[in-house]
């Protein structure tokens, strides 16, 4: 018997992406996501490029269609739900056939500005914060970081705030201890009090007259309030986030790997993006769903748990002249959700984390995730088999590169997606995105030949599935 070719009849094989894709082919596919992720640092910023792209390539808003009041193969439709999600669908057929649907989430593990956030200390004008998903909170001290967001004024007026993003702006800053005083004997995860970290503003007092009270926190306020009009019960009805002031970046000698901020997900949602733009269906229609709130559990009107698409659907299924009631049901039934998260890349500085043979590698294509969940598959979609047959089939006969992989060691790893709360509407589900190193971090790791791989995937999946 020939062993070796029993090995390599039976054995699986897996293969970097490098070695069967030219480097220029990928490095200039990452030039577009490097300008995305840039300009993308909020999930209001990333919606209105996402928008501005569907509509450079002739998608048009769901009124549009409404006004028009049919529905036709090739139509190209997007919906913004309260600027912060946004879905999107090639027609192609009839949609109660199913949807071939990638969905990722665009916000990121940030720290938000309180409601009251402005006071004074020592002389030193500062901001109150809340920080929102899972950091760890050593990471953002004494690092450059950006303000973005939205101000409702007190007569209902929006105000844009950009700050720290241009050259010649101002960056933020959370102080942290130097070493010689920081005796703190606790555990790392604790060692940073939530309630500090407060980002410095100023300190330059408006005047120096002694029976004027906090003249530095005054000082900021007549500052914000002449460029933007804005008064200090104004910051009530705000959402203002920090992030770090870092744009993306190739790492390594060889430029392999990209480091930004916010690839966990805004790294899926432009895969998900540009292959819903450039994909050619010859099956069902491909659709892209962008989403909020991932970060703190889906929750909110803008988050999965939502389900602001269906209503979106049931719109298109009337324009086809469906029986809404019935073929929404069908719709869904028939329909599949590449739950677009990236998942934990196994790195050699920490490989006791994972369990090796079921870890994901950087370079090795897209991450299939059967499962995630915390212990015991605690609050998962457990995707059924046929489900992860059929892609790693699509997969296969398209020559893409991919991978299977777990959110780290039984008992140690786990975490949630946007994948049950779509299995519970009766779509099959799987999770599949770009592995990372450095996950929740203000700067995380990506392979560009994954981010290559993941587009492709998306692709093919929306085109073949």
């Amino acid at each position: 018997m020939d062993y070796k070719e029993l090995q390599k009849k039976l054995s699986m094989k897996k293969e970097q992406v490098w070695k069967n894709i030219e480097f220029k082919v990928i490095d200039d596919y990452a030039k577009g996501y490097k300008t995305f992720i840039d300009s993308s640092k909020t999930e209001r910023k990333a919606v209105k490029y996402s928008i501005k792209e569907l509509e450079k390539n002739n998608f048009k808003p769901l009124d549009y269609y409404e006004k028009l009041g049919k529905l036709e193969n090739g139509d190209k439709v997007y919906f913004v739900n309260r600027d912060k999600s946004l879905f999107a669908i090639k027609i192609n057929g009839k949609i109660k056939d199913g949807i071939n649907l990638v969905g990722a989430h665009l916000d990121a593990p940030r720290i938000d500005l309180k409601p009251e956030p402005i006071f004074e200390d020592t002389e030193i004008a500062m901001a109150k914060t809340h920080y929102y998903g899972g950091i760890k909170k050593y990471q953002w001290l004494n690092i450059p970081l950006e303000l973005h967001g939205v101000i409702i004024k007190k007569d209902g007026t929006p105000i844009e705030v950009s700050i720290g993003d241009k050259e010649d702006d101002p960056i933020f800053v959370i102080s942290d201890l130097l070493p010689h005083l920081d005796r703190n004997t606790k555990p790392i995860r604790e060692a940073i009090d939530a309630e500090k970290l407060n980002v410095l503003l100023g300190t330059i007092s408006i005047t120096y007259d002694e029976e004027i009270k906090d003249g530095t926190k005054l000082n900021i306020l007549n500052i914000l309030n002449e460029k933007y009009g804005i008064i200090e019960e104004d910051f009530i009805s705000a959402e203002l986030e920090i992030v770090p002031a870092f744009n993306a970046r190739d790492v390594g000698f060889d430029r392999s790997l990209i480091a930004a901020y916010g690839h966990d997900d805004r790294i899926c949602s432009y895969t998900g993006l540009t292959a819903l733009i450039e994909s050619s269906p010859d099956g069902k229609s491909p659709a892209l769903l962008l989403i909020d709130k991932e970060e703190i559990g889906s929750d909110s009107n803008t988050g999965a748990k939502n389900h602001f698409w269906i209503p979106v659907l049931k719109k298109l299924l009337k324009l086809q002249n469906e029986d809404v009631v019935i073929a929404i049901e069908d719709t869904l039934q028939n329909s599949t959700l590449l739950s677009a998260d990236v998942a934990a890349a196994l790195d050699p500085n920490y490989k006791d984390a994972h369990d090796p043979l079921n870890a994901p590698k950087l370079g090795y294509g897209i991450v299939i995730a059967k499962y995630t969940g915390v212990r015991g598959k605690g609050g998962t979609n457990d995707a059924n088999a046929e489900v992860v047959g059929k892609l790693r089939k699509v997969l296969n006969d398209n020559n893409v590169s991919w991978q299977t992989g777990e959110l780290g060691r039984t008992d140690l790893g786990g975490g949630g997606t946007i994948a049950k709360f779509f299995a519970e509407k009766n779509l099959d589900v799987i999770d599949a995105g770009v592995a990372l190193l450095g996950m929740h971090a203000p700067y995380e790791i990506a392979s560009k030949a994954d981010l290559y791989e993941t587009y492709r995937a998306y692709k093919v999946f929306m085109e073949k599935y």
